[in-house]
């Protein structure tokens, strides 16, 4: 109820702002979300660690995020995120590749909890072409800039704050849930056990193309709470972005590369202990991975969809989630259609997959990130399909329905399937 009462409060404030002729000297803007999940018991032969509970069970997550950005001079601005955060994820955020909430952390808490998310520095250079309008948002100071502009970014973020967008999915808190939907699968990004990293990024914009590089820190240890902040762990990860026009409709299309250096287990080593564990055998090693990533607009409110990637299988996760191979594709359509232009609805489809290596270290009995079942007698591919209905209410304020239905929780032919219901309540100012 202490939630729910937060996120009605913030829908009756107004964002705050001043705005000098050449844009935004500060803003400040708020979220909160709340989300419940819920699954009803389901066919499982046996469980283990790292096991999606069979059991009926729902799980609530809640965070809240003050947004604050101030100009330190032409084109130099600096952003500080502080979030209270609460809840836990289904199975306490394990039991399947594809995890069905973006709003579970990999650390949940019963009681509430401050963290500072983000906190980083933008500077952008004008390099030519026509004026465009910046809109004032959050992490977003409103002004003015040249179409052809470069932008760099450092300091405290994530990475896919930057890299992997889609505007059709890429959100939880206003359309997908599923994290192999609104993320490539395969793109092992680095990331604290909140999401967030320490790195710096750059951005250059040229009339119809961007070209997007970055280093980030990756964790002390795989899937750990601390970063390693002397990169001696690193990711680098560059993107292309095409925007086009098809058939009179925009479109953009994305091409992703990333290296992971760090200290990870070989599945293969791993498998040749007693008992399998890729913390015993973790050496320097790198970990390739790609994405492709596309946006198609195909009529007035209607887009859909494609992620495609693929990772080094031969290696654990380091950071993200068992995922060597992922397909997901789907479809958005703006509630204008039927005169409710604040509603979306939206579905999509994604089917995982996992190296012969994994398969191996898995059937074994290893333990993973997320999954781990003690054994994998009977391998499947993890195929998920989504649905979700948003209702914009009023005052920035939406109400969603999510129906997530899970075959082969964790690659397993064992489980499932499973059915996941949700509810999510979301406000931002």
């Amino acid at each position: 109820m202490r939630a729910i009462g937060i996120i009605v409060a913030l829908a009756l404030l107004t964002p705050c702002g001043v705005s000098f002729a050449d844009g935004e000297a500060w803003s400040l803007h708020g979220q909160a979300t709340f989300v419940w999940q819920y699954h009803p018991a389901f066919r499982s032969l046996y469980r283990g660690v790292n096991s999606l509970d069979p059991g009926s069970r729902g799980d609530e997550t809640f965070d809240a995020t003050v947004f604050a950005g101030v100009r330190l001079w032409n084109g130099g601005e600096l952003y500080v995120n502080p979030e209270i955060d609460q809840g836990f994820g289904l199975s306490d955020t394990v039991g399947a590749a594809g995890f069905p909430s973006g709003e579970a952390y990999k650390v949940g808490k019963s009681e509430p909890y401050f963290r500072l998310q983000r906190l980083f520095f933008r500077q952008t250079f004008d390099l030519g072409g026509a004026a465009e309008t910046v809109d004032s948002d959050a992490n977003q100071l409103g002004g003015m800039r040249t179409a052809d502009n470069l932008v760099l970014t450092i300091g405290k973020l994530s990475v896919t704050d930057i890299f992997d967008a889609n505007v059709y999915a890429h959100d939880p808190k206003q359309d997908f849930f599923n994290w192999a939907i609104i993320d490539s699968g395969a793109f092992d990004y680095a990331a604290d056990s909140w999401g967030y990293s320490y790195g710096a990024a750059a951005e250059w914009t040229q009339d119809w193309w961007t070209l997007r590089a970055g280093l980030f820190d990756l964790s002390r240890v795989p899937n750990g709470a601390a970063l390693d902040t002397g990169f001696s762990q690193f990711e680098i990860v560059g993107e292309l972005e095409d925007r086009y026009t098809l058939w009179n409709r925009l479109g953009t299309l994305k091409l992703l590369g990333f290296v992971n250096r760090g200290r990870m287990g070989s599945y293969h080593d791993a498998i040749a202990l007693a008992v399998p564990d890729t913390a015993l055998v973790r050496r320097y090693r790198s970990r390739p991975g790609v994405a492709v990533n596309l946006a198609q607009q195909i009529g007035d409110g209607l887009g859909v969809f494609l992620r495609l990637s693929a990772n080094d299988g031969s290696q654990e996760a380091y950071e993200f989630t068992e995922i060597n191979r992922s397909l997901a594709a789907g479809l958005s359509l703006s509630g204008a259609a039927w005169r409710r232009p604040d509603d979306a609805v939206g579905f999509a489809a994604v089917t995982n997959d996992i190296s012969n290596a994994a398969r191996a270290y898995f059937r074994a009995g290893g333990i993973g990130i997320l999954i781990g079942d003690g054994a994998l007698p009977h391998y499947r591919r993890e195929d998920i399909l989504e649905t979700y209905y948003r209702v914009g209410l009023t005052g920035g304020l939406s109400l969603s329905v999510d129906y997530q239905w899970i075959a082969n929780p964790a690659y397993n032919g064992d489980r499932g399937p499973v059915s996941v219901f949700g509810l999510r309540l979301h406000v931002e100012r």
